[in-house]
């Protein structure tokens, strides 16, 4: 029997087993992994942002035919077609909108009308507040340790200020991979972890086997955040080419941005008005000069080179420090498994038997 303090408000929002969220990481949170993370008992995450609306409709009916558990999709507030991914989720049942960048309020509610959690991630108290106010289910909390865009507080000290800031449930990310951070993440007063790299490193994972064992070398020091990926800080693994453009300036950085731009658009089916759109937004956060975000559209293609087509030397790597504790490349069953049974060691081992 699962210890009483590893049942939480997120497994009773969700309709999960287990408070483990399986991040939706652009190029590699597909169907084969979100469903396998669900039929384990956590929540799997469709990364639906370089999927067309096609693509998506299929990856949502191949989830539902693997397993009939609750899943997620990640999507974009700003895609041209949003509506008609919104339909998509509410037609199929889908149980979980999560957001990198938080949707608007009017969004929000329809999803929540609709029956559908929405769960944006936040990097800083004063973003959580704001959606907290807006109505949201849940939030996911990532620290400076997480891969991707990352802010610069450490999950540690960024934790227990959303935790006691906001009355809905906190999800930690950033830094976690076993039973004793769930339990370390519990105590902050989180109400369960995300992970990404733990996921990303596992056998259901489409990642090419190249990859994952690449990632597999690296340390604790092995990654590095950048700015010059797309202009705003990104942890990815040190690599050549990283340390490149980390030595490039505008000239080099700008075309090569404005020509990922083009692919990327092809991809995503995003038109240029709402790629304008986002990036006029950003300009106005007053966050970025308008050399990042032309930028920002690097990102995309650049994980494609990597985590896609296996090209490590020409692409980006997104990745959290976990990196360096992990080993091995289990199935995701394991995982959840191992991290259960860790949790409720440690806190056996703490005396809180529950």
């Amino acid at each position: 029997m699962t210890n009483a303090a590893l049942h939480t408000r997120v497994c009773d929002i969700f309709g999960v087993q287990h408070p483990i969220v399986q991040t939706g990481m652009g190029w590699v949170a597909g169907a084969r992994l979100a469903a396998a993370t669900s039929a384990a008992g956590g929540l799997g995450i469709i990364a639906s942002a370089t999927m067309s609306l096609p693509e998506l409709t299929r990856a949502v009916e191949t989830v539902k035919e693997r397993t009939d558990a609750p899943f997620g999709v990640n999507l974009r507030a700003d895609a041209d077609d949003i509506d008609s991914r919104l339909d998509l989720l509410v037609r199929e049942g889908v149980k979980v909108a999560s957001f990198a960048l938080a949707p608007k309020e009017a969004l929000i509610k329809r999803l929540k009308d609709a029956g559908v959690c929405v769960v944006p991630s936040v990097g800083a108290r004063r973003h959580a507040e704001k959606v907290a106010q807006w109505g949201v289910d849940a939030v996911i909390c990532q620290g400076g340790e997480g891969g991707g865009h990352t802010g610069p507080v450490p999950t540690t000290l960024l934790l227990p200020q959303v935790v006691d800031a906001v009355d809905i449930p906190v999800i930690a990310a950033g830094g976690f991979f076993d039973g004793r951070g769930l339990v370390a993440a519990l105590a902050y007063g989180a109400s369960g972890v995300a992970m990404g790299t733990r996921f990303l490193l596992t056998q259901e994972s489409t990642v090419p086997e190249s990859v994952k064992r690449y990632y597999l070398e690296r340390t604790v020091t092995d990654t590095v955040v950048t700015t010059r990926v797309d202009g705003m800080p990104h942890r990815v693994l040190r690599t050549d080419l990283v340390n490149q453009l980390e030595q490039s300036g505008a000239l080099t950085s700008l075309p090569r941005a404005l020509a990922n731009a083009v692919r990327f658009k092809r991809f995503s089916g995003l038109s240029w008005r709402a790629m304008m759109s986002e990036g006029r937004a950003m300009k106005r956060s007053g966050e970025y000069t308008w050399a990042q975000v032309l930028m920002a559209a690097n990102t995309p293609m650049l994980l494609k080179a990597a985590l896609v087509d296996g090209h490590v030397e020409s692409g980006v790597m997104a990745s959290g420090q976990v990196v360096g504790v992990i080993d091995d490349l289990p199935t995701v069953a394991e995982v959840i498994e191992r991290i259960v049974h860790e949790a409720e060691s440690t806190l056996k081992r703490l005396g809180a038997d529950g």
